[in-house]
């Protein structure tokens, strides 16, 4: 077996297309967009280049055929922030059922990551957003995997801890169908919250969406970027965000809250493109536009999914995310409403007050990932992702 970095065209191909080989018998695998996974390693594309680097590989066999790949990353911004050590990351693992493999991929990213000063890695991560491309999936095979996430197979777990990754996290996928009540508890703090009137939810209309990137920037950078090492969004990051999001937008699914006129909340959801984009075979070229087009005139999407939810912290525990959410389930009970089934972006088990909203709403686990670190110097005590207060 023999490593080799990609750096020509035919190593790109043979990155994207290997993944297509090994599920290619895997009945709820769908194939990612290529583009989509190219994008990641484009300077021009992704800005995360701007403060980190990346490499990548591909593992052959003594025939040189493609059985292995994996990418390798140090992000600036996010390297001492909320870790004891300079931690870089892995990401885009594949292999054939072959441990000896896997670990030559993992120590081939361990050996660059330490040239850059790096004293641990995560993985598997993305280089780049969190809600992209990130976790190693533990539980949920059965269901197909949403837009830009990662679907495995179930041995993949048994290389990560072999080779001595430790659960830093783990991810929970929340899922339930549109209609049905929630917990009466959520009732209790919509009913509190509608007696000030200073509160006001409602949806974005595609009217107003040239608001949308600040508006994003302003509740997430309150809710979340002074947590551990999530870092803030820029401008130019939430533009991209709303301009890689617009295509497939529904005004209906973008709701946020306001107190005194000000964005304290938002509520964000897609339709959950996968579910289209499983019939285009990872090419959106001419054909594959034409599909995309047709099974949305004809509605195949059913299923909503659950991008960002954020409440900033001096509005908490007063039951905004309950009237935020109470005011999304009204209008989804209306006749009329596109989807039946609802999946939520996967939430720490380090964020237990998300949790319970997950909870509060009546939906159930129906996917969890793992975020794993691994330490080089493994006498170091491990500590576990800090549980958000």
């Amino acid at each position: 077996m023999q490593l080799k970095e990609v750096t020509t065209p035919h190593d790109r191909r043979e990155f994207i297309e290997l993944p297509v080989r090994l599920y290619r018998s895997t009945p709820n695998w769908i194939r990612p967009l290529d583009a989509d996974v190219e994008g990641v390693f484009d300077k021009q594309k992704n800005k995360t280049f701007q403060h980190g680097e990346c490499v990548r590989w591909l593992l052959v066999d003594d025939a040189g055929k493609t059985i292995g790949r994996v990418a390798a990353f140090v992000n600036d911004k996010t390297t001492h922030k909320g870790n004891d050590q300079p931690t870089g990351g892995i990401g885009f693992f594949e292999c054939i059922e072959n441990e000896r493999a896997a670990f030559m991929l993992f120590d081939q990213c361990k050996s660059w990551l330490q040239q850059r000063g790096m004293e641990a890695m995560d993985g598997p991560v993305n280089f780049g957003n969190r809600d992209r491309w990130w976790g190693l999936l533990l539980e949920g095979f059965d269901r197909q995997p949403n837009y830009q996430c990662n679907y495995n197979f179930p041995y993949y777990r048994e290389f990560f801890e072999a080779y001595g990754f430790q659960v830093y996290f783990y991810q929970l996928t929340f899922g339930r169908p549109i209609e049905g009540p929630l917990d009466d508890r959520l009732y209790e703090k919509a009913a509190l919250v509608e007696k000030n009137p200073e509160y006001n939810f409602s949806y974005l209309k595609k009217s107003e969406w040239t608001r949308l990137p600040e508006l994003i920037r302003q509740v997430y950078n309150r809710a979340w970027a002074k947590r551990g090492e999530i870092p803030e969004l820029t401008e130019a990051q939430a533009k991209h965000l709303v301009k890689q999001m617009k295509p497939i937008m529904d005004e209906k699914l973008l709701w946020f809250g306001y107190y005194k006129n000000e964005p304290i909340a938002f509520f964000l959801s897609l339709p959950e493109v996968n579910q289209v984009f499983k019939y285009v075979n990872g090419k959106m070229n001419g054909l594959g536009k034409l599909k995309f087009v047709w099974h949305t005139l004809l509605k195949t999407n059913k299923k909503a999914f659950g991008v960002l939810f954020g409440l900033v912290p001096e509005h908490q525990g007063k039951g905004v995310d309950g009237a935020i959410i109470e005011n999304f389930r009204k209008l989804a009970h209306k006749g009329g409403f596109a989807y039946s089934e609802y999946e939520m972006n996967w939430i720490g088990d380090f964020n237990p007050k998300m949790i319970r909203v997950a909870e509060q709403i009546n939906a159930d686990v129906v996917k969890k990932h793992a975020t794993y670190r691994k330490l080089f110097d493994e006498t170091k005590p491990f500590k576990r992702m800090p549980v958000v207060k």
